[in-house]
């Protein structure tokens, strides 16, 4: 691999493979096209500098004589786990995991849930609990949509049981929600935001001793549902993290047009962008990869929420829209919207 560029060889013999390619994010520069040298396919992209990019999660594009498949990179032993499925990935100089992912995490135990609902299905949500604590003490919560695969994919309750046990983070609970119907419920639904800030979050405070305030997360669309949660102001809710945010708008988001609820999350977004004040301050966390499609989104919100009156710190990471990107910048984005809060 030479300084400037990122090296891929793909060794196959099979002369029915007609063409190779590089499945991976747009946002990577380069081609995606493997010239062939004999039984070796190769491709060079173009190194990214190190500020911009720290890893590359792809596959293997296959298109034969007979059908086209992506498969991982026999020549490459590094996997991660994505939502999509397992990936091939290259870590590049400079790319360093976070520390409390390999920590002594402090135990907990899932308690599944559901939510009573204006939703035509049910909302189920699991409770994260640190041992030694039972419902009857009062603790900071942390609620996540997308919360079972930002456990899964993003070791989100193994942050939390690590930074309690190093005495970083107060012991507190963490509330996953269940993306049941996600396009439907994450995209600005109105019974979706009321069952999560009104009856749902009620029922919590019935079953658990709740210490305010609450803290909302998610990711993408996830990020957006965050933050809308937040906006709808009840006094129980301090602070947003969202990662990622789908803050949709028609001038930078034509490519979004199709998605079935566009005008809606438009709608939604511009009016927050348009807000210039507001009654109920927030602390708020955004994060975004420097190189996404959702990055000046989300500088815009940033600029806009502060505009507003919340407290906002934005950062743009080195990385892309996936779960390690996310669970990457945890430590310290989410932290110290958690620290601000709770301590």
């Amino acid at each position: 691999m030479r300084a400037e560029t990122i090296r891929f060889r793909h060794r196959c013999p099979d002369r029915g493979l007609l063409a190779l390619g590089l499945d991976c994010d747009p946002a990577v520069p380069g081609g995606r096209l493997f010239d062939r040298q004999g039984d070796t396919w190769a491709l060079d992209l173009p190194r990214p500098a190190p500020s911009t990019l720290h890893r590359i999660e792809y596959r293997l594009r296959h298109q034969g004589v007979a059908e086209d498949l992506l498969l991982l990179d026999e020549a490459n032993p590094s996997h991660v786990r994505t939502v999509f499925g397992e990936r091939s990935v290259l870590e590049l100089p400079g790319y360093r995991s976070p520390a409390w992912l390999g920590a002594t995490a402090h135990p907990g135990h899932l308690t599944p849930l559901v939510l009573p609902s204006e939703t035509p299905d049910p909302v189920p949500v699991t409770m994260w609990e640190p041992h030694g604590f039972g419902p009857g003490d009062p603790l900071p919560l942390l609620l996540a949509h997308d919360g079972p695969e930002y456990d899964r994919l993003a070791a989100l309750t193994h942050y939390s049981g690590a930074l309690i046990a190093g005495g970083v983070l107060p012991p507190h609970r963490v509330l996953l929600a269940h993306p049941v119907l996600r396009d439907a419920w994450y995209s600005g639904s109105p019974q979706y935001l009321r069952t999560i800030s009104g009856a749902g979050l009620a029922r919590i405070r019935q079953l658990y001793a709740v210490r305010s305030p609450i803290v909302v997360m998610g990711a993408s669309l996830g990020g957006l549902t965050a933050l809308l949660v937040g906006l709808v102001g009840d006094p129980a809710i301090g602070g947003v993290f969202a990662q990622s945010g789908s803050f949709f708008q028609v001038r930078t988001d034509p490519m979004e047009v199709g998605f079935r609820y566009f005008p809606r999350i438009v709608d939604r977004v511009r009016a927050i962008l348009h807000a210039r004040h507001t009654d109920h301050p927030l602390r708020v966390g955004l994060t975004c990869g420097v190189l996404e499609e959702n990055a000046p989104n989300n500088a815009a919100m940033a600029t806009a929420l502060e505009r507003a009156g919340h407290r906002v710190s934005h950062a743009e990471v080195p990385d892309l829209h996936n779960y390690t990107a996310w669970r990457d910048a945890l430590d310290p984005h989410l932290t110290a919207v958690l620290l601000d809060l709770w301590t």
